[in-house]
């Protein structure tokens, strides 16, 4: 038997960015990080040979992979010529609150399938193909900073080249200011699923016909250059109005991203001690992030007591093979 862990992500500044229809034309960045929130996949030989199993919100049982109904499953299997197995997924948090799931489901699966092949692959590398993957033969209009954010983990600054590489580059902190910063990070749960493909669809396309929405964007990527140095000078807080103009600018982008009783709650929270915020992911649906002070939290807490929180701590790893056997 084979395990993989892979993290989730919190993206601070600079999504949208990473979608093509704007970085080949402009270039792009992320900064992001890793949370000890996980993906973990298992593979082993199935009894029966001839079959392949998958074990996830479903189960399929087939002699032939091009049978399979999960795209991703069936894409890597069909990739790496594999067959005769038996793999199950298993997440700490639902697909579609606006953590990268689909991207660290996609990264643990081929980091799985690679050591089961008995082949070693680079973090860059394993980044590669999951886009490849995912953005050219799956056709998904997604960016490629979950991939990366999955595969390396850490608090990193992802830049976005308009040749289609991407330039990875850890962002340092003072370790106190460090977990500190992880500290002030409150994420909370507004509830739902949205489809990321459908509003980061309607965002690529508003980049190309839409100039007010390609200076917003860029706009954004301003403030992620920023926030990169006032990290690497300490100055945490920066996060908190960082994320709060960047929440301003990405409610423009797209339709969908956010709605009356999302700027009702942010505004809420604003009033009761945080700095700025916004909704996780491509939006519409999953989990508010919010810097808060340490010594505005309490207030905070009771005043958005309505909305469940999800206790977390920052990744460091990446994509790990957890288990062999």
């Amino acid at each position: 038997m084979i395990v993989t862990r892979t993290p989730f992500r919190i993206s601070l500044c600079g999504g949208g960015s990473d979608l093509p229809a704007f970085y080949e034309k402009n270039g792009g960045c992320v900064i992001s990080t890793t949370i000890n929130k996980y993906m973990y996949i298992t593979s082993h030989p199935s009894f029966d040979k001839k079959t392949t199993t998958l074990r996830y919100s479903k189960v399929e049982s087939v002699t032939d992979v091009r049978k399979i109904e999960h795209k991703y499953f069936k894409q890597c299997l069909m990739d790496e010529k594999l067959k005769g197995i038996e793999i199950t997924s298993i997440a700490d948090v639902p697909q579609g609150t606006g953590l990268g799931s689909s991207s660290a489901f996609t990264v643990g699966l081929l980091n799985n399938l690679k050591c089961y092949k008995r082949e070693y692959v680079s973090k860059g590398e394993l980044a590669k193909m999951a886009c490849e993957l995912e953005i050219n033969k799956l056709g998904n209009p997604i960016g490629k900073q979950d991939q990366y954010a999955a595969a390396y983990g850490g608090l990193n600054f992802y830049k976005f080249n308009e040749d289609g590489t991407v330039d990875v580059e850890p962002v340092l902190l003072e370790h106190d200011k460090y977990k500190q910063l992880e500290k002030n990070l409150i994420m909370l749960y507004v509830g739902g699923e949205h489809s990321a493909s459908a509003i980061l669809k309607e965002q690529s396309k508003n980049m190309v016909s839409a100039k007010d929405k390609e200076e917003g964007q860029k706009r954004i990527v301003e403030l992620t250059y920023k926030l990169k140095y006032e990290l690497e000078h300490s100055n945490i807080d920066a996060v908190g109005y960082t994320l709060h103009e960047n929440w301003l600018i990405k409610k423009t982008l797209a339709s969908g991203i956010s709605n009356p009783q999302f700027d009702k709650w942010y505004n809420k929270a604003l009033k009761n001690g945080a700095l700025g915020g916004k909704i996780l992911g491509a939006g519409g649906s999953g989990f508010f992030l919010f810097y808060v002070p340490e010594e505005n939290q309490a207030k905070f807490r009771k005043a958005m007591k309505d909305l469940p929180e999800l206790d977390f701590k920052f990744d460091h790893t990446g994509t790990i093979v957890k288990f062999v056997d």
